[in-house]
């Protein structure tokens, strides 16, 4: 399959080979003649997999095709940086056509913003400024023919959706409405399901875990998670860890946790700033921090070599979310451990992990670790490339309880 197959408009079909495109990604393969039919999608793939042209070129071929004047496509981004970098595709795809775009967001004068709105077909916007240019009217949205919300998780992650659901009051019911996300928790699933009609679900982009990550599960109640963790740390020889919890509250808070036991540690989530977002992820990869905790979202996009552990504090909420996680680990033949703290409401999920890596997740009872404690003993913190502490004389009674503890799951 090539472009030419979908048969755009001559414009747009020109600024396709201008930008040098040639074979369609799967997510493009799959999504542009459903869109081009006119339903509503439902796009599941990660960042990289070409998702962006998927939505922008059908746009653009529309909006070629329809009646001229006023804004017709609106796509709603979480991120500045992504904002631009979709205006800025958009305009490189459709350089051989009228259609003006603009990029609406925050942290910039509104002035010039307010003008290029006048003479936009295209927006794309920032919750919180697009807001701003309802409210002032300074954006006409009453002939949009086509909404597309891209990265909806992460616009869940930093607290969008009543935003969305705000703007959603001031667009026409009658739509074509497309929604990009790379994973799908409850809240992006009711989203969808209140806004999409009859939508067409595209799913791209799963990989099956390399071989050179090994798996394995730890069980321990809630409780004593951050204490199993610490001993993990002490007993594990370990050079870069990535540590993933499922709330920004509980990754700000292990952050905090795991600098206090003597570790280089920082957190990523939401709701840090720029500067101090890139301050965190800049010591990761130059080694000032060993360990970074993130929430799924707060970490797409990392790039950092030589992760040689991915552990999850709690267990991602789909089986994709695994995979993705434990992909940052291993790479280029490089070997690496991925190891999961469940409780026992984690076995459905471990089971589904199971099912879609094809394999059973060993489960590992940590010797030296107390599963009967009420609290964390601080222990952990002492060797970060140590060697496993001997078993105390009450090793066996505690392997007695570990055993039976470890059923749990079973």
């Amino acid at each position: 399959m090539n472009f030419e197959t979908f048969n755009f408009h001559p414009r747009v079909a020109a600024g396709v080979a201008a930008a040098g495109y040639e074979t369609p990604t799967p997510i493009q393969a799959r999504a542009i003649p459903q869109i081009f039919k006119g339903r509503d999608i439902m796009g599941l793939a990660q960042t990289g997999t070409g998702k962006t042209a998927a939505f922008a070129l059908p746009i653009l071929n529309r909006l070629m095709e329809g009646k001229y004047g006023g804004v017709r496509a609106l796509i709603v981004a979480p991120t500045r940086e992504l904002a631009e970098q979709i205006r800025q595709a958009i305009e490189s795809l459709g350089c051989k056509t009228h259609l003006k775009s603009v990029a609406v967001y925050g942290g910039v004068g509104i002035n010039p913003q307010i003008q290029k709105l006048k003479r936009a077909d295209i927006v794309v916007a920032c919750p919180g400024r697009l807001l701003d240019h309802i409210g002032r009217r300074t954006i006409d949205l009453s002939r949009l023919e086509v909404l597309v919300l891209d990265e909806a998780d992460q616009m869940l992650d930093m607290g969008f959706i009543p935003d969305i659901r705000r703007i959603l009051k001031s667009i026409p019911m009658k739509r074509q409405t497309l929604v990009f996300s790379a994973t799908m928790p409850p809240e992006i699933r009711r989203l969808a399901g209140d806004i999409l009609q009859n939508p067409e679900t595209v799913q791209v982009g799963f990989t099956a875990p390399a071989d050179t990550v090994s798996h394995a599960l730890y069980p321990v109640t809630q409780k004593l998670k951050t204490a199993l963790l610490l001993k993990l740390l002490g007993n594990t020889h370990t050079r870069r860890v990535l540590v993933f919890t499922r709330t920004k509250h509980r990754a700000k808070s292990l952050g905090r946790k795991l600098a206090a036991a003597g570790y280089r540690s920082a957190s990523l989530q939401g709701n840090l700033s720029q500067t101090r977002r890139q301050a965190a992820l800049d010591g990761f990869r130059d080694g000032t921090f060993q360990i970074l905790v993130a929430t799924d979202i707060a970490a797409r996009g990392i790039d950092v070599t030589k992760i040689s552990h991915v552990i999850n504090y709690d267990i991602p909420s789909t089986p994709e979310a695994y995979i993705h996680r434990i992909g940052r680990t291993g790479r280029a033949t490089r070997s690496g451990e991925a190891f999961t703290l469940v409780t026992g409401e984690d076995k459905d999920m471990v089971r589904a992990i199971n099912r879609i890596i094809g394999t059973k997740i060993e489960q590992r009872i940590l010797s030296t670790f107390n599963y009967g404690s009420s609290k964390s003993d601080g222990e952990g913190r002492s060797r970060w490339k140590g060697q496993p502490k001997r078993k105390s004389s009450g090793a066996k009674k505690r392997r007695n309880k570990q055993t039976s503890f470890s059923r749990v799951l079973n």
